[in-house]
């Protein structure tokens, strides 16, 4: 993009050739998805100014192109480069040492997260359900304050009692220590994406959703550590457009999900449509061995019943939501409790696709009777066998216990 930036003030960098090919054509104007994500990274480095930077989000909103895979890959690669860097040879060791294999799981980091923006207010389904997946799973759940709801992720875990975490104190430079305490670990966005402050007031001016409405889910700042994921969109035709700009991304393990309600999560009401990153080789390859496989799923696959989304939308305040993660955390729900039953499906979708439910064995620990549920439902997956072990995290005190053990971790670090 070198012929498209001018010098303009001592700090700034001036896009108006790119901004004038942006629009009204993109394509016509041979614009690639390389251009876009350098003038994004001038962002997070505060060399665009508010204009320019608002007259590029216009652009990318009202052209469509915010909403095309390859740009919305490059841009989360654009975000990630600018993020506080991680130390990856210490991570990849405690991960190593950490970690529990079992069925098709390698030990490796997982995240559960969602774009946000469906408008339905339900309860923090994706922030719980990372919390019991850490029973099984290494965790880095990357997360804000609320967008567009009440009560955000930060929000809710801010909430917590007796203790919150500290969620500022989980930096680049304390994230293996907490691993070497607990399974789960927070990653507060403003703590690792510092340059997102140059945008933050734009993005309320504009008044409309932009492209970082979108980046959040694939900026997770150990991109490149995570072995599998969840991400939940609100809207249908977002989902395949997702699922490639995982697989552009290098991403092996993931599921993109949709409710039939326009729910970025699994829906416990109607159908849910996923798409599914397969991964075909046998061994480190390129993008092109993973496959993505579309189908839906529903509360029956999961062996539970449906619920009407109202009984899962208390639509309240943090506090109020994290007395209810509290409850659900020390096995204080109902076992058919409808926001317990959301929780659980979206628990098990991840233990799905991270591939613990492949195990023909299971050794949990205490509590677990051992007896693996081997069918198969939609796209293959054992979608009950992940609800046993799901509701295994709360019944046995496993997630309770990893959540407490990041909470004491997290507030043995001073704040930055």
């Amino acid at each position: 993009m070198a012929h498209e930036v001018e010098p303009s003030a001592q700090q700034n960098i001036s896009i108006t050739p790119l901004l004038r090919r942006l629009w009204p054509s993109p394509g016509e104007n041979n614009v690639s998805a390389e251009e876009i994500a350098q003038a994004i990274a001038l962002i997070f480095a505060d060399q665009l100014s508010p204009v320019q930077t608002g007259a590029l989000l216009t652009c990318l909103h009202f052209t469509g192109w915010d909403r095309r895979a390859d740009v919305i890959a490059k841009c989360a690669e654009a975000m990630r480069a600018a993020a506080s860097q991680i130390d990856r040879n210490s991570l990849v060791k405690v991960v190593e040492a950490r970690g529990r294999p079992e069925g098709d799981y390698k030990g490796g980091l997982c995240d559960i997260v969602g774009t946000g923006g469906d408008s339905h207010h339900t309860f923090n389904i994706s922030t719980t359900s990372s919390i019991l997946a850490s029973s099984l799973l290494l965790l880095s759940k990357h997360g804000n304050r609320a967008s567009t709801s009440k009560s955000g992720s930060a929000d809710l875990l801010n909430s917590t009692r007796p203790t919150a975490p500290n969620l500022m104190a989980v930096t680049p430079q304390s994230i293996c220590k907490i691993y070497e305490k607990s399974n789960y670990a927070f990653l507060f966005a403003p703590v690792f994406h510092p340059g997102m402050k140059y945008v933050a007031p734009i993005r309320k001016e504009l008044g409309w959703r932009t492209i970082f409405n979108l980046l959040g889910p694939l900026a997770n700042p150990v991109e490149g550590n995570i072995e599998a994921r969840i991400l939940g969109v609100a809207r249908r035709d977002i989902g395949p457009v997702f699922a490639e700009a995982l697989q552009l991304s290098g991403a092996r393990k993931a599921m993109v999900v949709c409710g039939e309600e326009d729910l970025d999560e699994i829906s416990c009401a109607g159908q849910t449509y996923c798409w599914r990153l397969v991964d075909r080789s046998s061994h480190q390859s390129t993008p092109r061995d993973v496959d993505i496989e579309s189908f839906a799923i529903c509360a029956a696959d999961f062996g539970l019943p449906a619920h009407a989304l109202k009984d899962v939308s208390p639509g309240k305040e943090p506090h109020e939501n994290a007395a209810i993660l509290t409850k659900l955390l020390q096995n204080q729900l109902p076992r058919d409790d409808p926001i317990f039953h959301f929780v659980l499906m979206n628990t098990a979708a991840l233990f799905v696709i991270a591939g613990v439910c492949e195990a023909d064995t299971s050794d949990m620990g205490h509590g677990d009777d051992g007896k693996v549920i081997q069918e198969r439902g939609p796209g293959g997956g054992r979608w009950k066998e992940g609800v046993r072990r799901a509701r295994w995290a709360v019944e046995s005190g496993e997630a309770w216990r990893q959540w407490t053990q990041f909470v004491e971790a997290s507030n043995s670090f001073s704040t930055p």
